[in-house]
């Protein structure tokens, strides 16, 4: 049986793409999802949107994840939740990742607002553009009901 998400009774919100946008650009840190010798892998980072909503991460070049990203399919995720009451928002967004080559847009990728938390020179660019964006809200619903105990829950 199909439970509808976007019941607040139950707690799930489903968010739009434009909000989901503003939510990823109010957190510095999220992980980008990609394949590491065949293998799911998943890496913290502080990253930034730019003016066309495509995520850019600074990295070192020759590492894993700038090798690991070359062209292919990512998922990218923020989130942030509010642990006392049990709230918080998750977003994905997915799509191609590539190398940022033009030295003209890696000197103006250079003066947007990412620093990186890491020690060492990282100044190799990689650009997820968004070709899917979802994101989900938990709220705190006035009154778990039976709808919702069978829904099962999620977290």
């Amino acid at each position: 049986m199909r439970h509808d998400t976007t019941d607040a009774r139950c707690g799930l919100q489903v968010i739009g793409t434009r909000e989901c946008l503003d939510l990823m650009r109010s957190v510095p840190i999220g992980r980008i999802v990609f394949t590491d010798r065949a293998l799911p892998a998943i890496q913290p980072v502080n990253f930034v949107l730019d003016a066309d909503d495509s995520v850019i991460i600074r990295t070192v070049p020759g590492s894993k994840l700038a090798a690991a990203t070359r062209g292919a399919i990512v998922a990218f995720e923020a989130d942030d939740f509010d642990e006392a009451s049990r709230t918080g928002w998750s977003v994905t967004l997915i799509g191609p990742a590539r190398a940022v080559t033009s030295p003209a847009e890696r000197d103006r990728l250079a003066r947007l607002p990412l620093t990186p938390w890491s020690p060492g020179m990282r100044d190799h660019f990689i650009r997820v553009t968004a070709r899917q964006v979802s994101g989900r809200r938990i709220v705190r619903p006035p009154q778990r009901d039976a709808v919702c105990a069978h829904a099962g829950e999620e977290s």
